[in-house]
């Protein structure tokens, strides 16, 4: 029987189907029909939507199988808007598949995240940038919104340089480079300084060969210490020092910068070898201090804020940039030894009066008290020698009682002029602080601002030595005068039916003849008058041995007629500095004297009365 080529060719066609059918392993395939996993399942695959509700949207995979996905799966990153409708073609994730069901579950998010992990991929292969948000930060680094997917960015890698302020890198959209990308882990990691690093080599050298002195750029804050702040030029960092930032004085370089700012800069100093760069921004601007003299004249009165206290005194800033001082001893006419606060507060408007300008150094001498009327020229104008005030006693010393005549200036009665026939300690044990005093008006000094009260004058007590004054004797007046009494520390002397008190240091030049023994009574003498004070006349013989030998000199000295000998200049020098020696007792002086002649002429009544 001869074969035929037709059927055989079919036979080894049935033969090979054959033999595949044998090769199937039927018990995976029964297995596989009691199991739930399905190619399909782990993938993304495309859908149809086939309905749109409010809470859910239906999308048909085929496989006779259709799945369920929330609505907000379908919100748009940055508007929040759903963009989906029947009839739309989309991706989705299979997560599960019920064949016996006919239902799936599927998820449009980790669809779009396995797309954007397929470009990231493809991002990390090229080495290309991608864009990125960072949203928080954990322990290491900070974590990233990539595209919808998260990444982890380690703290280290935020820029080339330490960063100690992350917060305007947050939140900002910016460029990372996608270190590595773990589809099964869903890890991902990323970094912005490589990508910094390569932008800064690129512009380092072309920013180095135009940077000089003097030449103008910008520059975004890196970073801000107590004593300026660190700019990034570029791809080359600068110092931008605080007495640079401003012409007016500032505490912290925060008050004007802040992380992150772009601002304009002037290069002050450039090393090309360490390739240090400092910064100004002050240079900006003109320096105010170069019209200061023309815009604040010496004696004018202008407006300033307070601007900082100081135990010497308080800065006023006059114009941005330009700052004075209002040294304490200028703050008041009457307030003395006090802190500025008792005067001005921090940050009030005050009206001053320009007293001197340093230019070179920078400073200008303001005073406040000038932008005031003077309390002791009002009191001058209102009161004089010889009238009667009354006030309260303000404080109590071992010298006297201060009296308040008015807010600002106080009047002392001397120990000496509290009472005739009391001293010290029992005069003043009458009087106690707060009481309300009369006392008339001894003197008044104003370029000391002293204010010299008696209370004893008030009375008609202690008269006699007026007697003197009704007769017409004067302060400087030569007069002749007879002893009635000798004591141990003095002499007194009648003058014009007033007794006198001499003491022993006005008895003569020297220590001999300064004994109040070398006097007899009745012995007729001659004194220099040196103090009419209140009812006190003072005599003198010192004072009048003095000026004979002043007289004395410069006669002799006058001789000369031409060309002055080496004599006659050391005459005159001597003739000058013994009238600078014995020049004034002044008005404390005169006030002690009195006070030191009443005891003698107390312990003298003793003596009288005991014989």
């Amino acid at each position: 029987m001869s074969e035929n080529p037709k059927n055989t060719q079919e036979f080894a066609v049935a033969q090979e189907t054959l033999q595949s059918a044998f090769d199937v392993d039927f018990a995976r395939r029964l297995e596989d029909t009691f199991t739930d996993t399905h190619p399909v399942v782990g993938s993304v695959i495309k859908g149809v939507v086939v309905h749109v509700d409010s809470e859910n949207v239906s999308v048909d995979i085929g496989l006779k199988t259709e799945g369920k996905i929330p609505l907000k799966e379908f919100e748009d990153f940055d508007t929040g808007a759903v963009s989906v409708a029947v009839g739309d073609l989309i991706d989705v994730f299979v997560e599960n598949l019920d064949d016996r069901k006919a239902e799936a579950k599927l998820s449009r998010e980790k669809a779009r995240r396995e797309e954007v992990m397929t470009k990231l991929e493809g991002a990390n292969k090229a080495n290309e940038a991608v864009k990125g948000v960072i949203f928080g930060k954990v322990k290491g680094g900070f974590m990233v919104d990539v595209q919808g997917v998260l990444g982890f960015l380690p703290g280290s890698q935020l820029d080339a340089k330490p960063i100690t302020d992350a917060s305007p890198y947050m939140y900002t959209p910016l460029d990372f480079q996608v270190v590595k990308v773990d589809r099964k882990r869903n890890n991902l990691i990323v970094s912005r300084r490589a990508l910094t690093e390569d932008g800064q080599l690129a512009d380092r050298d072309s920013l180095l060969a135009g940077l000089k002195e003097g030449s103008r750029t910008k520059g975004t804050v890196k970073n801000i210490t107590d004593y300026g702040a660190f700019l990034d030029l570029g791809g080359i960092d600068g110092l931008l020092h605080i007495t640079d930032i401003a012409w007016h004085r500032i505490g912290h370089p925060s008050e004007v910068l802040k992380v992150g700012q772009q601002v304009d800069v002037v290069v002050t100093r450039f090393d090309d070898k360490t390739q240090r760069v400092s910064l100004g921004m002050k240079q900006l601007h003109d320096d105010p201090w170069k019209t200061v003299d023309k815009t604040y004249p010496i004696g004018n009165k202008v407006q300033g804020k307070i601007t900082n206290l100081t135990d010497y005194g308080a800065f006023v800033e006059l114009a941005p940039g330009v700052e004075g001082l209002i040294h304490v001893t200028e703050m008041s006419w009457t307030k003395k030894n006090m802190h500025p606060s008792r005067v001005v507060q921090s940050g009030q408007t005050v009206t001053i009066q320009v007293l001197e300008i340093d230019r070179d150094k920078r400073r200008i001498s303001l005073g406040l008290k000038q932008c005031m009327e003077n309390p002791w020229e009002t009191f001058t104008r209102a009161n004089k020698q010889g009238d009667k005030v009354s006030g309260t006693v303000r404080s109590m010393t071992d010298f006297g009682l201060f009296v308040a005549l008015t807010e600002e200036i106080d009047g002392l009665v001397h120990v000496s002029d509290i009472a005739w026939d009391k001293a010290g300690e029992e005069a003043l044990g009458s009087f106690k602080k707060g009481d309300k005093v009369e006392a008339v008006i001894l003197s008044i000094d104003t370029a000391k601002e002293r204010v010299a009260l008696g209370i004893k004058q008030l009375s008609g007590e202690g008269q006699s030595s007026s007697k003197a004054e009704g007769n017409g004797v004067k302060k400087g007046d030569i007069v002749t005068v007879k002893v009635t009494d000798t004591d141990a520390d003095s002499i007194t002397v009648s003058l014009a039916g007033a007794e006198v008190i001499i003491k022993a240091r006005d008895l003569g030049v020297t220590k001999p003849e300064q004994d109040p023994n070398k006097f007899k009574e009745g012995q007729e003498i001659q004194a220099k008058v040196i103090s009419t004070m209140g009812r006190k006349v003072g005599l003198s013989i010192r004072a009048l041995v003095q000026d004979e030998e002043r007289a004395a000199v410069a006669e002799y000295a006058n001789q000369e007629e031409a060309g002055e000998s080496a004599l006659a200049a050391a005459l005159k020098a001597a003739g000058a500095k013994t009238k600078a020696k014995a020049a004034k007792p002044d008005a404390a002086d005169a006030t002690a004297e009195a006070a030191d002649d009443e005891a003698p002429k107390a312990k003298k009544a003793s003596k009288k009365k005991a014989e």
